[in-house]
């Protein structure tokens, strides 16, 4: 596939890039500073600003599949899907957080007490850029949440994929490696099964 990713250079972004390489897709890794892109078979880099709609809209056309990686807090939600919207990109997966997981009926992860103060204000992005991708009504978009620890780690290719739900291990643990969450990424890019939704990953 031809696939184009935004915030390829990031520490989620640059492992989906490798996972994309080692599958053999073409790959459009896009970011502020090629430089900091690694060079991978079948990986051509270009700069691109992700506030630039026209320039990211032209950057994703003619791919099969757009994937973001960005902070929220770095960017602009209407900006970016409005730009996956004008590619005509058959396919829109984005990096998401854990913060907007439900622990209960209609309570999000980051509305409860215990929820760090300091990830606060992009996990709520995160949440509000996921209601405004459910309020499309054509985009083909598929969205992902991690589990609460995402850091690099081991490709173990072993875990769980779940739903809205937030969920832990049976030690109460949650989290997952950048690795293995490029993995479900690029699963779910090779063989879609959940178009117009949102999935989570955790160990």
């Amino acid at each position: 596939m031809k696939v184009a990713l935004l915030g390829a250079s990031g520490m989620i972004g640059s492992r989906i890039l490798a996972e994309l390489s080692s599958r053999g897709h073409q790959v459009t890794a896009l970011a502020r500073d090629t430089a900091k892109i690694a060079a991978l078979p079948g990986v051509t880099a270009k700069a691109v600003d992700a506030f630039d709609g026209k320039a990211l809209a032209a950057a994703y056309a003619g791919h099969d599949a757009a994937i973001s990686s960005v902070h929220y807090l770095a960017s602009d939600a209407d900006t970016l899907i409005g730009a996956a919207k004008a590619s005509g990109v058959p396919r829109y997966l984005v990096v998401g957080g854990a913060g907007s997981l439900e622990v209960a009926p209609g309570v999000r992860l980051f509305d409860t007490p215990q929820f760090p103060a300091i990830y606060l204000g992009e996990a709520k992005a995160g949440g509000a850029f996921l209601d405004k991708l459910k309020a499309e009504p054509t985009l083909n978009w598929t969205f992902l949440s991690p589990a609460a620890l995402i850091q690099p780690g081991e490709r173990t290719g072993r875990f769980r994929l779940g739903g809205d739900q937030f969920f832990v291990d049976a030690a109460g643990n949650s989290a997952i490696s950048a690795e293995d969450y490029a993995i479900a990424l690029v699963d779910e890019l090779e063989t879609p099964k959940h178009i117009r939704k949102r999935f989570s990953v955790a160990y």
